[in-house]
């Protein structure tokens, strides 16, 4: 019985270490410096394919062509100007992950056309946002319908980020590092359409 026992806790224990598998690492090598992200084991559908799309080489010499200073980053298309590989990818809205600043998503069409919230298959942003009161936030929470925890209300009013953006669209991870770099495009000249008057590209590469 005693050994029994035994082999149901290594049980555990390895189911435990499984569920807490490393989270993935990526580089975003631009002009204005580095950026490493995480990406989330619980949106496998948009992790497993933001590497393969790494890994295929699609984000090389990928330009931000969408800048909004407060607001985010945004990129996806491939050096040759295809700005999808013709696919979508199944919506992972997870509560607990916010638009927080440094919060990677998945941009998609609007919900007139994409009522289920598909995400596109390359293009991803990267929140900058700003900075949230509590106040704020509750008139925000009744609009969007989401509860906020004190965690993740501390997090808007001390880092900032997207709010309204919540509940809509996937976050699949988050930066760890090279915060100022988000910050660096993001108050970049802009023309028409929000491109950067110069052209900020990327390569990614996957941190093994």
């Amino acid at each position: 019985m005693k050994n029994l026992f035994l082999i149901l806790i290594l049980f555990s224990v390895i189911g435990l270490q499984a569920q807490q598998k490393t989270e993935t690492l990526v580089l975003i090598k631009t002009s204005k410096g580095d950026i490493t992200a995480k990406l989330y084991n619980d949106t496998p559908g948009h992790r497993d394919n933001f590497i393969k799309l790494i890994k295929q080489g699609w984000y090389a010499g990928s330009p931000f062509h969408r800048v909004i200073n407060n607001f985010m980053i945004q990129g996806g298309g491939n050096a040759n100007g295809k700005q999808d590989p013709g696919y979508t990818i199944d919506a992972e809205i997870l509560p607990k992950y916010i638009h927080k600043k440094g919060a990677l998503a998945a941009a998609r069409m609007g919900d007139n056309v994409n009522p289920e919230r598909k995400s596109s298959g390359s293009q991803f942003y990267i929140v900058q946002g700003q900075k949230y009161d509590a106040n704020t936030l509750n008139m925000m929470s009744s609009r969007n319908g989401l509860t906020y925890t004190d965690e993740q209300k501390q997090l808007y009013a001390t880092q900032g980020g997207t709010p309204h953006l919540d509940g809509a669209y996937t976050v699949f991870g988050e930066v760890v590092s090279g915060f100022e770099v988000i910050d660096a495009i993001a108050a970049v000249q802009t023309g028409r359409a929000d491109r950067p008057l110069e052209e900020i590209t990327m390569q990614i590469e996957v941190l093994e």
